[in-house]
């Protein structure tokens, strides 16, 4: 079955799971979890994403973000493709860490925010890494330490999270605390991870079908966690971009016309185009096509790669340089 599209937009939270391939481990002591820790408190700034819960698992981890502007994929790929880079280095292993991409479910936060948080600080308690809430409240690797007040991390919004118990930080954290104990005995729950209340429905047009025949209060599929309303909202944002996508096709722009713009605009030929080189007209050159071809066409980061002889991350980068030289020089695509 074809994997589903990512969802993604600036301001939407995410609760996003990574998972070891073949449930192999991923940290395989404290300097693993803290080299983790220390990309998150340089990319969470850069890229200007919230952090409200999150823990890390031998096998797996969880987090909780709300995406800064250029969205959450741009975050976690640099996350994770750094990360995996570190840890085959050090211990001496080849091939993917990571099983498949990492998932993110978009969240509805007046629903589910709090019950998000506890459920992800709870983990190493379901996964008897630590034994009760006394130990979990002084455990380096997950946010709840943080929110108790034991450890500093500065890159992770407490004083968010505490606000929805109380004003002031210890009657807060007091009654965050009550909260976390009263969750104790929930143990798994899969409407939390992107499954457990419905199956996928086979896309977001039978989404939206079922919504319109049934009248149903749609609570959960693979990519999303809340009612009905914030699914359409959600859905209205999504066919936003993928309209914009046929739009162009239908008006035939395709690869190589957005080439040949890009050649017109930088006055350079398609073999320099396509030339690996630092060279700064080269490298905007390339940075334009990235952005036009990703997101005005909706080619993946992936081919644009293959195509031009780059790391999938490095066309992320190209794609947010782009986009900087389109705003700024007011470049037109359709010119």
């Amino acid at each position: 079955m074809p994997r589903s599209a990512r969802l993604d937009a600036p301001g939407v939270l995410h609760h996003i799971i990574v998972r070891g391939i073949e449930r192999r481990s991923i940290f395989k002591d404290d300097k693993d979890r803290e080299n983790l820790l220390e990309r998150l408190s340089i990319l969470l700034p850069e890229t200007k994403t919230a952090c409200y819960s999150w823990a890390l698992m031998p096998n797996h981890g969880h987090l909780l973000l709300r995406s800064g502007e250029t969205g959450i994929s741009q975050l976690m790929r640099r996350l994770l493709t750094g990360y995996a880079v570190y840890f085959n280095l050090r211990h001496n292993r080849h091939g993917p860490l990571f099983q498949n991409r990492y998932k993110s479910i978009i969240c509805q936060e007046d629903s589910y925010f709090r019950e998000l948080v506890r459920y992800i600080h709870l983990n190493p308690i379901r996964g008897g890494v630590v034994g009760d809430l006394n130990a979990l409240n002084k455990y380096a690797y997950t946010g709840q330490s943080a929110l108790m007040g034991h450890r500093q991390r500065p890159w992770q919004d407490s004083r968010y999270v505490l606000s929805y118990f109380g004003k002031g930080r210890l009657a807060a954290r007091k009654r965050y605390l009550a909260y976390v104990r009263d969750g104790l005995d929930q143990g798994r729950r899969p409407e939390l991870t992107g499954g457990g209340l419905i199956r996928s429905l086979g896309g977001w047009e039978e989404v939206k079908e079922k919504r319109s025949r049934d009248h149903e209060r749609i609570k959960s599929d693979e990519r999303i966690l809340g009612d009905s309303d914030f699914v359409a909202s959600i859905l209205a944002e999504a066919n936003e971009k993928m309209n914009r996508h046929y739009e162009m096709k239908s008006r035939g722009f395709d690869l190589s016309r957005v080439e040949q713009r890009v050649m017109e605009i930088f006055e350079i030929g398609r073999a320099a185009l396509y030339l690996k080189g630092r060279r700064s007209k080269q490298v905007e050159a390339r940075s334009v096509l990235c952005y036009w071809a990703v997101r005005e066409l909706g080619l993946s980061t992936t081919e644009m790669a293959r195509r031009l002889g780059m790391t999938q991350p490095g066309v992320g980068y190209a794609v947010s340089r782009g986009e900087m030289i389109v705003k700024k020089m007011k470049y037109n695509l359709n010119e």
